[in-house]
């Protein structure tokens, strides 16, 4: 099979982690092959946190500049700031909820403006869905299914090798018990959402 590379970007907290397992714990019950790497960053103060995922007959999960197939971003600036990951045939994912960061929130920085990081964006790839995930987040019942959200827009992109049922099953699997049924809602919600939000 192909290989396919995805980058995954969040800040601290938005449980990129979580959306790494459900996709790997897929890979498997797929019997495709998965190699899997995180750097934390500052994550526990709201920094970046990034995933690299490689699927398919690989030897390393490194993903250099230019060479990502995928690039799915749970917030704005780390899509933009990731967009260096990707060439152009890339196709991009990004929630357009922002999470400012601190020096924002106090005064001493400024926040980018959502609709020139969608023209940059936009500039660098033909391939672009974006929308808000919080909102449909908290549809399903919490804003902590951004991630879950956001997978769901992945799974419908049919880039990866990984089937909408078999997902599913992994978020069962992998997702707390309490929580499967908010967590399967807010899947679905975002694989609707990709259909209707290329831009």
């Amino acid at each position: 099979m192909d290989t396919k590379r995805l980058i995954i970007v969040a800040v601290g907290g938005q449980g990129n982690l979580l959306a790494s397992k459900v996709l790997g714990e897929a890979a498997l019950l797929s019997d495709v092959p998965v190699r899997m790497s995180e750097i934390h960053g500052m994550a526990q103060r709201g920094g970046v946190v990034e995933s690299a995922i490689v699927f398919g007959d690989a030897k390393s999960t490194i993903i250099s500049d230019g060479e990502a197939d995928v690039l799915l971003g749970f917030e704005p600036s780390e899509t933009l700031r990731a967009m260096n990951r990707c060439n152009s045939n890339t196709k991009v994912i990004t929630s357009l909820s922002p999470v400012p960061p601190f020096t924002a929130a106090i005064g001493r920085g400024v926040y980018p403006e959502i609709e020139s990081m969608i023209t940059l964006i936009r500039e660098r790839t033909p391939s672009f869905i974006a929308f808000d995930a919080m909102k449909l987040a908290k549809e399903a019942g919490s804003p902590m299914t951004l991630n879950i959200v956001l997978v769901g827009a992945l799974v419908q992109s049919d880039i990866l090798p990984l089937s909408r049922v078999v997902v599913e099953e992994a978020i069962k699997l992998r997702t707390k018990k309490g929580f499967t049924d908010m967590n399967i809602k807010a899947f679905n919600l975002g694989f609707e959402a990709a259909n209707c939000c290329n831009i």
